[in-house]
């Protein structure tokens, strides 16, 4: 049965088994303990369901009724509007824009070095530039438990995906970026984020 017709009032997640921006919205949807249907995709053959839902065939896709949802932020946020507790969004105006401000930096600084990483023949040279631009930002998280706060955001959710796949880019970072290291581990240490993992993102860290 197609999942278009089997839709129900239970969400429905294309997503990627190693795909960043759908284990970004794995770890939204455990966090909240939303109950939904994964739809595993293989990016290179996306099935007809998905290429009728979506004009781009791509993951994440978010089926919730009638409507349907293809970018992740958009995705994230829509989750936290909708299931408010626990927030994942501070609620004030002012600090929810320095939260979509940070979420912008994060997608211009790290996500399109990761996009230039999985691309490049010189994945050294990427490499090495996400190191350097994850050290210079280590020290900011001695002031809090999560990032630039004392309860998980989005912006955990958005950085912890990138910091697990970290052996698998080649990068290991120094002693001097302890502090992102002890981080890391804190969020790797989320129920939420190890219910998100699937069984080929757990082999980055096992294997």
């Amino acid at each position: 049965m197609s999942v278009v017709a089997n839709r129900k009032s239970i969400m429905n997640l294309f997503t990627g088994v190693t795909d960043l921006y759908s284990h970004r919205v794995r770890i939204v949807l455990a966090e909240k303990g939303i109950n939904f249907e994964s739809v595993d995709v293989d990016p290179a053959h996306p099935p007809e369901d998905l290429m009728e839902l979506n004009p781009y065939g791509k993951v994440p896709t978010l089926v919730d009724r009638e409507l349907v949802l293809y970018d992740a932020q958009v995705i994230m946020e829509y989750l936290d509007e909708r299931f408010p507790h626990p927030p994942l969004m501070p609620v004030d105006p002012v600090s929810r824009a320095q939260s979509r401000m940070t979420l912008c930096r994060i997608q211009q600084d790290w996500d399109s070095l990761v996009e230039r990483l999985q691309k490049s023949r010189d994945k050294a040279k990427v490499a090495k530039e996400l190191c350097d631009s994850l050290t210079v930002i280590a020290p900011i998280f001695e002031q809090k438990p999560f990032f630039m706060s004392d309860e998980l955001s989005l912006l955990d959710c958005a950085v912890a995906p990138i910091l697990w796949r970290l052996p698998a880019y080649g990068i290991k970072l120094s002693a001097v970026a302890k502090p992102l290291e002890d981080y890391a581990q804190r969020l790797f240490e989320l129920e939420s984020f190890q219910t998100s993992l699937s069984g080929k993102e757990r082999e980055i860290r096992e294997g």
